[in-house]
């Protein structure tokens, strides 16, 4: 299925914002908008898999911080103040500061979906119908009856 220097790379640990606790609609954002923003030249082609973890804890997995966060390869990281709730692992409803590390998918043409142009390959079936005519010369049996379908399989 996949070329082997295609397999995804794990980053180090990407930390770009600080949490600020005075303020209940800051939050923590490591999102990948916010990585391109502080570094362009962070190349990431696709986002396979990712890890999130807590700084100050980084052997507690975030379902035991007790903090609602959102950990995606679609966004990123994602910690809003105002969603925390007092009595997590930290005494006060604000983010912990958040890490995260991503599997991309290397920069290189071969790995990547192309665009579309490419021929695709579809197998939709249209339906054919026959009417009652003379037989062709086929090697399969031609249906003769009126208003039958055959689905047919292009590629």
């Amino acid at each position: 299925c996949c070329l082997p220097d295609c397999e995804c790379i794990w980053s180090d640990w990407i930390d770009m914002t600080y949490p600020d606790g005075s303020d209940r609609n800051s939050g923590d954002y490591e999102t990948f908008e916010n990585i391109w923003k502080k570094n362009p030249n962070w190349e990431c082609a696709k986002v396979e898999n990712i890890s999130c973890r807590a700084e100050k804890f980084p052997n507690t997995s975030i379902a035991d911080l007790g903090q609602k966060v959102e950990c995606s390869v679609d966004v990123g990281l994602i910690c809003n103040n105002k969603d925390q709730q007092i009595g997590g692992i930290i005494p006060m409803p604000v983010c912990l500061n958040y890490e995260i590390s991503v599997c991309c998918t290397p920069n290189k043409p071969e790995c990547l979906p192309t665009p579309s142009t490419t021929s695709t390959t579809t197998s939709t079936a249209s339906p054919t119908t026959s009417s009652v005519s003379s037989p062709t010369s086929s090697s399969a049996p031609t249906p003769t009856t009126e208003g039958t379908t055959t689905p047919t399989t292009t590629t």
